[in-house]
């Protein structure tokens, strides 16, 4: 599903977005252009990953949202090459974690590690990285250079941060929160910022819609965690079940072995040392867990909604909320 799917958009502005993301794809693509054809050939795989797209969407959103009637005209170049920019970021950190998780399957087709190994893989995702700084460095604003550095590098800390604490499972909810801030929800609160900044938007509208995209960044996160941990791999469109595999905690895990007493949390250790997914995830789901998981992503898109109350009444405002809600739904 893809946001002009959702319940309750506004037609007109779907066009316009549709225009938007067109041309996003097309920046994309030609940033990426390469004199050799694997470079080409893996620039092509790599662009069926661009499912959602929901990072370029908040760039576009947030740059709308920021003035009362929404005009479309403030949209420029500079907003498309920043929504690519941050689509090749994610493009890149999505094919690194293929290797890191030794997934097979991304978007219902197979990995670049599955296709070409791990090597080559490695080194394209660094390909996507290197060129998103170039793309960056065309637009002539180094605070906005800046910026896009930073938020690389918050992201990458989380996931050192989150590979460092495979396995452990004393691993604390404060923890699992700090990591998903860094690795997943630090860069479409960026997005969101950089939308805004780029529409004139002042230091208190930017700051508003960073926190937005942050809170459902960790909504999103949440219930990507979810799905991994139930979901089935043919409507997830990816590799399921990898967390548990690659011992990487997420948040249903951490509050059972937090709040259980001490047999049943040694007996959850063992469930997750023997690899007893199926009777772990059944566990998980009879004792409330996920119930507890779904709940915080409502209380996160809650407070993601209530940092917009100020924002200019627009159908791109309203688009932010339902996108909000979309994620609580799990279709989006």
């Amino acid at each position: 599903m893809t946001i002009f799917d959702i319940v309750g958009v506004d037609i007109e502005l779907v066009g316009v977005l549709s225009t938007e993301l067109d041309e996003v794809s097309r920046v994309f693509e030609a940033q990426l252009a390469s004199e050799f054809s694997p470079v080409n050939t893996l620039s092509v795989h790599v662009a069926k990953y661009r499912g959602k797209m929901l990072r370029p969407t908040l760039v576009m959103l947030s740059g709308l949202a920021v003035h009362k009637d929404a005009d479309h005209s403030v949209l420029t170049r500079e907003h498309r090459t920043v929504a690519a920019v941050t689509e090749m970021i994610h493009m890149a950190t999505l094919v690194h974690d293929d290797v890191l998780d030794e997934s097979q399957i991304r978007r219902g087709g197979e990995t670049v590690n599955c296709l070409h190994g791990n090597e080559l893989a490695v080194m394209f995702g660094d390909y996507l990285i290197s060129n998103s700084f170039l793309l960056c460095s065309t637009l002539g604003k180094p605070d906005i250079n800046t910026k896009i550095g930073v938020v690389t590098n918050t992201l990458c800390e989380g996931e050192i941060v989150q590979l460092h604490n495979r396995g452990n499972l004393d691993l604390s909810e404060d923890l699992y929160f700090t990591i998903v801030e860094r690795k997943t929800a630090s860069l479409i609160g960026a997005c969101c910022e950089l939308g805004a900044q780029l529409s004139g938007g002042c230091k208190n509208t930017q700051a508003a819609l960073r926190r937005f995209g942050t809170e459902i960044g960790v909504a999103f996160q949440i219930t990507d965690d979810l799905l991994d941990l139930t979901g089935d791999q043919q409507d997830v469109g990816k590799s399921t079940g990898r967390d548990l595999d690659m011992g990487k905690l997420t948040l249903p895990l951490i509050r059972a072995l937090h709040h259980s007493d001490g047999p049943t949390r040694r007996s959850i250790k063992a469930l997750v040392r023997d690899r007893c997914h199926a009777q772990l995830r059944e566990w998980l789901r009879e004792d409330g867990w996920f119930e507890s998981a779904e709940q915080t992503v409502i209380e996160r898109v809650a407070s993601a909604r209530r940092h917009i109350g100020d924002l200019p009444d627009n159908q791109a405002t309203t688009m932010l909320h339902l996108l909000a809600d979309a994620i609580i739904a799990r279709t989006f």
